[in-house]
């Protein structure tokens, strides 16, 4: 009964540098999930004029500050360089246009790209992400019965 979904399969992949200096991690999570969220726009915009009304888009991030300072359960001090991104993201979530939230980044698919993993990693990684949640369930129940015979 998890209100977030559980594959968070990205539909939109965004490469850009951030143009400005940014002075912490919370920063540029946030300057991301703006970047991100404002393209997401015009893809929701798209949908409802062809008659698909939009449910708030869920967007994941594995850095909690960001997450606090997006839902107002934090309150940095030094704001004055986030000001713009994280009120407007804030202004967004209001809307219901979003819902941002929080997860580790073990479970976060989409960090899965932007981080250097050894071979092995991947060769454990690659059919959680090329293959549906019903998929990967069976698998792992397939691997714990077969564990469960060998023992």
């Amino acid at each position: 009964n998890d209100p977030f979904p559980a594959n968070n399969g990205a539909i939109l992949n965004i490469a850009q540098i951030i143009k400005n200096v940014m002075t912490s991690a919370a920063e540029a999570e946030l300057a991301a999930l703006y970047i991100n969220a404002r393209e997401a726009v015009y893809i929701r915009l798209i949908l409802e004029q062809l008659g698909h009304p939009q449910p708030p888009t869920p967007i994941q991030t594995d850095n909690s500050t960001a997450e606090g300072v997006i839902n107002s359960k934090i309150q940095p001090k030094r704001t004055k360089a986030m000001d713009m991104r994280f009120h407007w993201l804030r202004d967004r979530e209001t809307l219901k246009q979003f819902r941002f939230y929080w997860r580790p980044g073990r479970l976060n698919y989409a960090d899965y790209w932007t981080k250097h993993h050894p071979a092995a990693h991947h060769r454990n990684f690659r059919p959680e992400i090329l293959s549906s949640p019903s998929v990967i369930t069976e698998l792992n129940q397939r691997k714990k019965a077969v564990s469960a015979r060998v023992c």
